[in-house]
């Protein structure tokens, strides 16, 4: 059943596009809940000052968002995880801590925007895309690395006095 979409739809088509769907879906969701309509002669001369209305909104939209991906680009950040002394981390880096880590550098994306092919499971460095669109995106690299742990720096570093003392100690002596 061929129809004219009202609005844009995701995966089915843009204001003023006439589309072929199946009949049930016609039916029952698309006109019902106001969609689209038949494509008669009348409804396509209607339709057509909406069908502007989107594609400048659509053009200030995609510009907006090309900015967003000029800024983001080339970015890096840096997630701490627990790993094994292999380099495996315990559990796994995906879309949500990416998301925290460039919302705390002032990036404010959504989880779906992110492009992992799978979950990352080893300390590392990553190239991760970033698409805003079907044709804006960005790629920036993500450090995964282990946290470092403040007691073991104190440790060490007293260490490093106890030695030192040591020394100055016996050099004393003799």
């Amino acid at each position: 059943m061929k129809l004219l979409l009202r609005q844009s739809i995701d995966k089915l088509g843009h204001v003023g596009d006439v589309v072929n769907v199946k009949p049930g879906y016609a039916r029952n969701y698309l006109l019902p809940q106001g969609l689209a309509m038949e494509p008669t002669e009348a409804n396509m001369k209607s339709i057509e000052a909406a069908k502007q209305a989107y594609l400048e909104q659509m053009a200030k939209q995609r510009k907006e968002l090309e900015a967003r991906a000029e800024l983001l680009d080339g970015k890096e950040i840096i997630i701490t995880a627990m790993a094994n002394e292999e380099g495996h981390l315990y559990g796994s880096v995906g879309p949500a801590q990416i998301v925290a880590a460039l919302d705390g550098e002032g990036f404010h994306i959504e989880d779906k925007n992110v492009v992992l092919t799978e979950p990352i499971g080893t300390l590392d460095k990553y190239e991760v895309t970033i698409r805003f669109s079907e044709d804006v995106s960005s790629a920036i690299s993500v450090w995964i690395v282990p946290p470092s742990d403040p007691d073991e720096s104190t440790e060490q570093a007293v260490r490093e006095n106890q030695s030192d003392t040591q020394q100055q100690y016996d050099t004393e002596e003799n």
